[in-house]
């Protein structure tokens, strides 16, 4: 049975303790924000050819971090993805999930963040992002709460506040959202609230 840690630490879905600093950062989010390949998705670009010579893309989105999504935006915290690649399966996504913000064919970051916090006109301390690889650490290095999937690259994960335990595309980004939800006290009323 999982207990809740002396000083304040949060247990997260893991049963790991969280610091206070990161349950404090996580208790200011009001925007998260994600990459897409290696942190919804496992990070496999699979391309299905077809006979006129073109190719079909293929993307695996887990429904853990769906439903993990869908509370944030339950709970009031605005949800968006920055990619540098382009993609018919992640438009679909999130609109499934509501997502609000979806930036594509963004080799560089930090013109979309800054676009997003324009509109949210929220400040940095108030945004989360969800990284794995090098062209995230820009924006990661902004945000209040800087999150990198458990198998990121190994400067992604030292630019951190919080690594997760679940790899990219198997639960990370439902972690992350734990974490702030389980921050700001929530948690438990956002269950009653679950959809599927």
């Amino acid at each position: 049975m999982l207990r809740v840690a002396r000083e304040g630490a949060r247990l997260i879905k893991t049963g790991r303790k969280v610091p206070p600093s990161v349950t404090k950062r996580a208790k200011q989010i009001k925007v998260l924000l994600m990459d897409v390949d290696g942190t919804i998705t496992a990070g496999a670009v699979t391309l299905l050819s077809q006979p006129d010579g073109t190719a079909l893309e293929i993307k695996t989105f887990d429904a853990h971090d769906g439903q993990g999504l869908s509370l944030a935006r339950t709970a009031g915290i605005r949800t968006g993805v920055i990619t540098g690649r382009e993609s018919p399966a992640l438009r679909r996504r999130a609109r499934e999930l509501d997502v609000e913000f979806v930036y594509e064919k963004q080799p560089h970051k930090i013109a979309a963040y800054e676009e997003i916090l324009r509109k949210t006109g929220v400040p940095e301390s108030a945004v989360a992002f969800l990284g794995d690889d090098l062209p995230d650490l820009p924006v990661m290095r902004r945000v209040g709460l800087a999150a990198a999937v458990g198998d990121a690259a190994v400067e992604v994960k030292l630019a951190a506040h919080f690594v997760t335990k679940a790899i990219g595309g198997k639960g990370a980004a439902r972690e992350l959202v734990e974490l702030i939800l389980k921050s700001k006290g929530v948690w438990d009323a956002m269950i009653d609230k679950a959809r599927a």
